[in-house]
């Protein structure tokens, strides 16, 4: 199976998403290369139901929905998806080959891969219930319906499953062996402030149940108690690995951030790299962060691909390209 392409765009998350659309935009044919089975990176997998609140124009909009958006958006100019395929070998000239035997040819690359692939972490007590009531994050709000929910974990997933749970859920707890939250303090005070039960400085210690779960037991110091349950989120973080590309000859910093200069180059001439993957003085990771900087790989890619050609081409209100 093999592709040849001007941009191969390693990552089908947000910023890669619209550097699809971008790339297409100046008139490049793309390649979309992603290990997940669908588009949309960590949002599709971990956050599709979650109210996004950054993105520019939107007041809210839920994850799945702005994949959705982003696709129809790159549409018209065809790039090509890769998904279910992990780079493996960059090749000079930029081939890269997938463990799934594909290579794509590519005159650039830009890296847009996130955190690379993640696992969650677990939560010993209910490994045994995993798919039967245990889930790392919410794939359907509606699941949820009527059942007695315990999160674990402190951070923002945590709060922002409790702050949408809470209207459908019969009961919502949220355990954090901590007395302090790693979340956003709005969040945090808006949760607070709603009917979910906040249990700090304690641990899930048992999950009690046959083919389901149905309590969970707690315990804080010597003191320990059950509750009833259907479903466990554990909201515990991930660990993440960015795997072959550590391989490639490029800068990576605590084998976690790739770091690029203002046109987002790494230290690899025509490998440039956009969104959360990123990192220069003063970065911000924000989905509308991670859109410009994609816009400013494109342009800078482009231009490395034909210098005769601007860095800047024109605003969108002029005729695009294709």
């Amino acid at each position: 199976m093999n592709h040849e392409v001007d941009l191969l765009i390693v990552g089908a998350g947000p910023a890669g998403l619209f550097a699809a659309y971008y790339a297409g935009f100046r008139g490049l044919s793309v390649a979309v290369l992603d290990s997940l089975p669908e588009p949309g990176g960590q949002i599709n997998a971990m956050y599709p139901e979650k109210r996004i609140s950054d993105i520019a124009g939107f007041p809210a909009i839920r994850g799945r929905e702005l994949v959705d958006r982003l696709l129809e958006q790159a549409a018209p100019f065809r790039p090509r998806y890769l998904l279910g395929h992990r780079a493996e070998r960059l090749e000079p000239g930029f081939a890269v080959t997938t463990h799934r035997g594909a290579r794509i040819a590519a005159k650039a690359v830009i890296i847009t891969g996130g955190i690379g692939t993640f696992t969650p972490r677990p939560l010993p007590a209910a490994q045994r219930f995993e798919g039967t009531g245990l889930a790392y994050f919410v794939r359907r709000l509606e699941d949820y319906a009527g059942t007695d929910v315990v999160i674990v974990g402190g951070g923002d997933s945590a709060f922002d499953w409790a702050e949408a749970l809470h209207p459908l859920a019969k009961s919502v707890t949220v355990v954090h062996r901590r007395e302090t939250f790693r979340a956003h303090p709005a969040t945090v005070a808006a949760v607070r402030a709603s009917p979910v039960e906040i249990t700090t400085g304690a641990e899930v210690s048992k999950v009690l149940g046959g083919e389901a779960i149905e309590r969970v037991e707690i315990t804080r110091g010597d003191e320990a108690w059950t509750r009833s349950c259907q479903r466990i989120i554990a909201a515990l973080g991930f660990t993440a690995n960015l795997g072959p590309l550590l391989e490639w000859g490029i800068d990576i910093r605590n084998r976690r951030h790739i770091p690029v200069d203002s046109s987002m180059a790494t230290n690899v001439p025509g490998v440039f790299a956009a969104g959360d993957i990123n990192d220069y003085p003063g970065k911000v990771r924000l989905i509308a962060v991670g859109f410009g900087e994609a816009a400013t790989a494109v342009n800078n890619a482009a231009h490395f691909l034909d210098p005769g050609q601007p860095v800047f081409p024109g605003h969108s209100t002029d005729t695009a390209a294709g």
